[in-house]
């Protein structure tokens, strides 16, 4: 299988391009025997993707190249290294993520290894007891809070139907008294 890689890939990294070092990277889940789950890297790129090195957000510019390959192992391996590098704050690395196209069944298996977590958990709002919360919920405040500005207090005990702010994961919305006001998330229980 290595030398129909070696053909396929033009005898170079199919990720960044190297000439050098290039060893057979099967793409998790995927199956070793088969040449479609199976990419042919670099080893400065198999030892990020496995995390043997430090992540070097410079070695992975070419990802806005490889990105776009039509061999789908190589699209994956892109989707899963861009969602690393956002993951460590790398903007330019979310705004490519952004462009990628996946269908279903081959985002799932871009997925399979979690690259993208990270963010969905820092992402959740939860509420005073830790349940998740989401847009729409009724919740009850679990303290008085003296809404700034308005001139009232919105009494502990008082259900709310709120919206989640997206930015920020310790802040819902709800409507009080007919005023819009922000509210965290620890000061109210589904």
């Amino acid at each position: 299988m290595i030398d129909q890689l070696k053909e396929r890939a033009g005898n170079q990294c199919e990720l960044c391009g190297a000439k050098e070092n290039l060893v057979t990277f099967t793409v998790e889940p995927g199956n070793s025997t088969k040449l479609e789950e199976n990419v042919l890297i670099c080893a400065t790129c198999e030892s990020q993707i496995n995390k043997k090195s430090e992540l070097d957000a410079g070695h992975w510019r070419v990802l806005n190249d490889s990105m776009w390959s039509e061999v789908l192992p190589v699209q994956i391996l892109s989707w899963r290294m861009l969602n690393r590098l956002k993951m460590s704050g790398d903007s330019s690395a979310a705004d490519l993520v952004d462009m990628m196209y996946l269908d279903d069944e081959n985002l799932k298996w871009a997925r399979a290894t979690g690259e993208d977590r990270e963010q969905e958990e820092k992402a959740k709002h939860l509420d005073s007891n830790g349940v998740e919360l989401a847009t729409g919920d009724n919740v009850v405040l679990i303290k008085d809070l003296d809404v700034k500005g308005a001139g009232f207090t919105a009494k502990r005990g008082t259900a709310v139907r709120i919206r989640l702010v997206s930015d920020d994961p310790t802040m819902i919305e709800a409507k009080v008294n007919g005023q819009n006001i922000y509210i965290l998330t620890e000061y109210v229980k589904k």
